[in-house]
C-alpha cells in the first residue's frame, strides 16, 4: 500500500471517529475517568485547557464565534546574561555583617545587607506570553450540544457542537515528536468551514506577514522594561500553516482567510534564538516536516510518544456508582468543594499533575518548568514576581512528582539548568564570598543568574542551590544509576560542599558551624529591639540542607571510592552542625535563636523541609521533633489570616503524609483542589498573597499536590518501602500501579476496606529492601527484573524486626 493511500485511510478513520463523537454516538454521555470536560466555552484563562510538548504550550478556549489559542514557549525570555550582578562591596563587608549578627545587632546588619549584599541586576528578565492565535468564524449562530474536553490519556483537547444545523468539531494537541501544535477542524455542512485566522495584540514588539497563501508568520522580540532594560531578550518567530481539504485559503491584511473547506489541519510552530538557533529557519523546518506527515500520522505519533510516559501509572480510588462522575468538571469541582465525597475526582487531579509534568517538561526540553510551567497568563510576568525559577521552594515543587510518579526523564532539563548554575555559581562564590565551589540564591533565570535577589527578606537564601540539587541526589536514589551519580550528581554536590566548608563559621557559644548572613525564606522575625529583620546566622533551613549535602557527599564518596580526604573533612564538619531546637511554643525553631515571628501566619515554613522532602525528622526516628514540626504547622494554621497559597496547601498534604496522618493530609488535599484550583483544575496563588492583585496560575500546586497523593500511598525515604503509610478513611478501596520507590523499585498496591490486599514490588536494579506495612516489616531480596507479591500476612507484626 502506498504511503498516500495509507494516510488517506488513517484520515478517513479519524474523520469517522470525529463525526461519531459530534453526533453523540461516542462518549459525551459517558465521560472518561481521565478527562476534563465542560458544556460551555472558556471565558477566562483559568477555564481554558492546557496542551504542551515540553517547550511549546497552548491554552484552548473553545469559543464558537471566536476561538482563542493562547500561545507560550519556554524560551521566550526577556533579559540577558548578567555581568556584575554581584554587589562588589559584598566581600569587604561580609565579616562586619556577621559580627553584628553574632552580637545581636540585627537591625544594623539588616541595613548593611541591603546596602552591600543584595544584588541589583539590570536585565534579569522573565518568560513572556506570546500573542493569541484567533479564529473568527462566519455566521457562527447559536450553538447546541456543545462539549469541550481534555483527554489526559491521549493529551488531546476536543471541541464539538452544532451550529445552524451543522456539525463542527475541533481537535488540538501539542506534538513532542513533531515540535508543533496541531489543530484539526471538521464540519461546516455544504458550504464548508469559513473563518479568518489572525494574531491578537502582543505585549512585545512584533511584525506579522503572510508567506504565500497558506502561511502566517509573526516575528518578535522578547523585550520589556519591568524586569530588564527593554533592549535585551530572545528573538522569536511563530509560524501558522493551514492545510485545507477542499475550499481555498488566501492571505488578507495580516491574516489568512479560509473558505468552503470540508476539513483542515492547522500547524503552529514557535522557535527562538535561545541557544543560538535561527528562529526563521527552525520555524520553517518544523512546519515543513509536520506538513509532510499528514494529520493521521501526526496524531498517531503524538499519542504513542506521550502514552509511553503517561500510561506508566494508574490510580483508582474506588470506582462505583458515583453520580459526580457524570457532571462536567467545573460543576463537579463545585460539588466537591461543597463537601461531596468524590475520591475519583482526586484521582483525576493526580493524573492531571502527571499530565502537566509531561506536557511541560520533556527529556530534550531546552528549559525546565518555570513558575507557570510552560504556560503564561501574562500576570506573573507583569508584576514584581517574574515568571522565573523561584529556588526557595516553587521550582523544587514543580518536580516533586517526577521520580515517584515514574517520570524521571522529565527531570533532565532541570539537571541541565543545575549544571549551568554550578558554573555561574562558581563565579558568585568567588566574587561574593571568596570561596571555592558554587552557590546560588533565591531566584534564577535561563542565563544562569546566581547572585542574591534584590529584596530584603527573600534575596539572601544561600542554600537554594543545595535544595534544587537535591533532585539530582534523589534521581540517583530512585534509579541506582551509579554512572549518573559519578558523572552528573556528585560533581555538582561535591563543589557545593566545598563552598559550605569554606563559607560557614563557628558561633561563639557552642562552636556550631553556621551559615550566614542568610534568610529563612521569605519570613521575618522580631529582633530583641522589636524591629523586623530577616537575615541571621544559622537559620534552620540552612542547617537542614547543609546536613543533607554533607551526608550525600559522604555516602557518594565512599560508594565511588574517591575523595577520602574531603570525606573526612565533611564528617568532621557534619558533627559540628547545630541540632534542631524546640522553641517556646513547642514549635520547631526556624532560626538559631527562638525569635518571635513577625508574621505568625506566614505562608513559608522552609525549616519543615527537614520533614519533607528531607527525612531528618519523622514520627518513628525523632518523635519529639515530629511533634514540634506538627506544632509549627498548627501554629501557622491557627493564626488569624493564614496566608493560604496553592503551594502551601500542597506542602500540608506532604507534611501530614510524612507525619502518617492520612486524614489531615486528605483534608488539605481537598482544600487545595477546592480553594486553590480553578475550573480547569490549574492551581493558583490567591489574590492578596505576595502582592498579587488577582488569582495567578502557578503550576507548583498541581505538581506538588500530585506528589503529596503519591506520598500518602507510598513512601521510601527511610531506607525502606512503606505501603499505604497515610491512607485516609475516605479512600477505603483502591489501587495504584507504577509508582517508583527509592532503591530502583516499582510498586503496585491494592487495598480494600482500608486494609492492604496485595503489593507487587519489582526491582529494576536488584538489591535487598525492607518493606513496611503498618508496624510489620518484611525483608525482600530481588535480582534485577524480579518481582515479589506480598499480602498482609507476609509481614512480621509481633517482633517488629526484619524477617
Amino acid at each position: 500500500m502506498s504511503v498516500n493511500r495509507r494516510d488517506f485511510l488513517r484520515s478517513a478513520i479519524v474523520l469517522a471517529s470525529a463525526r461519531r463523537y459530534v453526533l453523540g454516538l461516542e462518549r459525551p454521555s459517558d465521560p472518561s475517568p481521565e478527562e476534563l470536560w465542560y458544556l460551555h466555552p472558556a471565558e477566562r484563562w483559568l477555564e481554558a485547557l492546557p496542551i504542551g510538548n515540553g517547550r511549546l504550550g497552548g491554552m484552548i478556549f473553545g469559543g464558537v464565534s471566536l476561538e482563542r489559542v493562547a500561545l507560550s514557549e519556554s524560551t521566550v525570555w526577556s533579559g540577558a546574561p548578567g555581568h556584575g550582578d554581584v554587589n562588589p562591596k559584598a566581600l569587604p563587608n561580609l565579616a562586619e555583617i556577621r559580627q553584628l549578627l553574632f552580637q545581636g545587632g540585627y537591625a544594623e546588619a539588616r541595613d548593611l545587607c541591603q546596602r552591600f549584599l543584595l544584588a541589583h541586576p539590570t536585565s534579569f528578565g522573565t518568560n513572556l506570553p506570546l500573542p493569541e492565535l484567533q479564529f473568527f468564524f462566519e455566521n457562527a449562530g447559536r450553538s447546541t450540544a456543545y462539549r469541550r474536553s481534555l483527554d489526559l490519556d491521549q493529551a488531546i483537547a476536543h471541541v464539538s457542537y452544532r451550529s445552524n444545523g451543522m456539525l463542527l468539531s475541533r481537535e488540538y494537541f501539542a506534538s513532542h515528536p513533531d515540535k508543533v501544535i496541531v489543530a484539526r477542524l471538521t464540519g461546516g455542512g455544504r458550504r464548508g468551514l469559513r473563518f479568518r485566522a489572525a494574531f491578537a495584540n502582543s505585549v512585545t514588539p512584533m511584525e506579522v506577514v503572510c508567506e504565500g497563501d497558506n502561511t502566517l508568520l509573526l516575528r518578535g522580540k522578547a523585550y520589556e522594561r519591568l524586569h530588564s532594560n527593554g533592549e535585551q531578550g530572545v528573538s522569536f518567530q511563530i509560524g501558522v500553516r493551514v492545510i485545507p481539504e477542499g475550499g481555498r485559503v488566501f492571505s488578507a491584511d495580516q491574516a489568512l482567510e479560509i473558505r468552503n473547506a470540508r476539513a483542515m489541519t492547522i500547524l503552529i510552530a514557535v522557535a527562538t534564538d535561545y541557544g543560538g538557533g535561527d528562529p526563521k529557519d527552525l520555524c520553517r523546518q518544523h512546519l515543513l516536516q509536520a506538513s509532510q506527515k499528514g494529520y493521521a500520522r501526526l496524531r498517531e505519533d503524538h499519542i504513542a510518544n506521550y502514552q509511553g510516559l503517561y500510561r506508566r501509572v494508574s490510580l483508582s480510588l474506588g470506582k462505583g456508582s458515583n453520580p459526580a462522575t457524570a457532571q462536567p468538571t467545573d460543576v463537579r469541582r463545585k460539588t466537591f468543594s461543597a463537601g461531596a465525597n468524590d475520591p475519583e475526582f482526586i484521582a483525576l487531579f493526580f493524573q492531571y499533575g502527571r499530565y502537566l509534568t509531561i506536557a511541560g517538561s520533556r527529556e530534550d526540553s531546552p528549559l525546565p518548568l518555570a513558575l507557570q510551567g510552560i504556560w503564561n497568563d501574562g500576570l506573573a510576568s507583569s508584576m514584581q514576581w517574574t515568571d522565573d525559577y523561584h529556588l526557595d521552594i516553587n521550582t523544587q515543587q514543580n518536580y516533586w512528582a517526577a521520580e515517584v510518579c515514574n517520570l524521571s526523564e522529565c527531570l533532565m532539563p532541570l539537571f541541565s539548568l543545575i549544571d549551568g548554575l554550578r558554573v555561574s555559581g562558581g563565579r558568585t562564590a568567588k566574587e561574593m564570598y571568596g570561596t571555592p565551589g558554587w552557590v546560588c540564591h533565591t531566584v534564577s533565570n535561563p542565563w544562569g543568574y546566581t547572585a542574591p535577589g534584590w529584596g530584603s527578606g527573600w534575596g539572601m537564601f544561600v542554600t537554594a542551590g543545595v535544595w534544587i540539587a537535591r533532585q539530582m541526589w534523589d534521581h540517583y536514589m530512585f534509579s541506582n544509576d551509579m554512572e549518573f551519580l559519578r558523572t552528573r550528581a556528585y560533581p555538582v554536590l561535591r563543589e557545593a560542599a566545598e563552598f559550605f566548608l569554606a563559607y560557614m563559621v563557628p558561633e561563639a557559644t557552642h562552636g556550631w558551624l553556621v551559615t550566614g548572613p542568610s534568610d529563612s525564606p521569605e519570613n521575618w522575625f522580631l529582633a530583641p529591639s522589636g524591629e523586623q529583620c530577616a537575615e541571621s546566622m544559622g537559620s534552620t533551613v540552612d542547617r537542614v540542607f547543609v546536613h543533607a549535602l554533607f551526608t550525600w557527599c559522604i555516602k557518594a564518596s565512599k560508594m565511588l571510592g574517591i575523595d577520602s580526604e574531603l570525606c573526612a573533612r565533611l564528617e568532621a564538619a557534619l558533627a559540628k552542625l547545630p541540632p534542631f531546637q524546640v522553641g517556646r511554643y513547642g514549635q520547631l525553631q526556624e532560626w538559631l535563636e527562638d525569635f518571635q515571628e513577625a508574621d505568625p501566619n506566614h505562608r513559608h515554613t522552609s525549616h519543615l523541609a527537614a520533614l519533607y522532602p528531607e527525612n531528618q525528622i519523622s514520627p518513628r526516628s525523632t518523635p519529639e521533633l515530629a511533634r514540634a514540626a506538627k506544632a509549627t504547622i498548627e501554629r501557622r494554621l491557627n493564626s488569624s489570616h493564614w496566608e493560604q497559597s496553592e503551594w502551601g496547601r500542597a506542602n500540608l498534604v506532604a507534611y501530614y503524609a510524612r507525619l502518617l496522618d492520612g486524614d489531615r493530609s486528605h483534608k488539605y488535599l481537598v482544600s487545595l483542589i477546592s480553594r486553590a484550583a480553578d475550573d480547569n483544575l490549574l492551581t493558583f496563588s490567591s489574590a492578596g498573597v505576595a502582592g498579587a492583585l488577582q488569582n495567578i496560575f502557578a503550576i507548583d500546586g498541581n505538581t506538588a499536590g500530585t506528589a503529596g497523593i503519591a506520598e500518602m500511598l507510598l513512601q521510601s525515604q527511610a531506607e525502606e518501602i512503606q505501603l499505604l503509610p497515610a491512607l485516609p478513611a475516605d479512600w477505603p478501596n483502591g489501587s495504584i500501579s507504577g509508582l517508583r520507590a527509592r532503591g530502583g523499585c516499582e510498586v503496585e498496591i491494592h487495598w480494600f476496606q482500608g486494609v492492604l490486599q496485595s503489593a507487587t514490588i519489582s526491582s529494576t536494579s536488584g538489591g535487598s529492601t525492607p518493606v513496611r506495612y503498618r508496624n510489620g516489616v518484611k525483608q525482600i531480596d530481588l535480582r534485577r527484573g524480579e518481582s515479589v507479591r506480598l499480602g498482609p500476612e507476609d509481614f512480621d507484626y509481633e517482633s517488629r524486626k526484619l524477617t
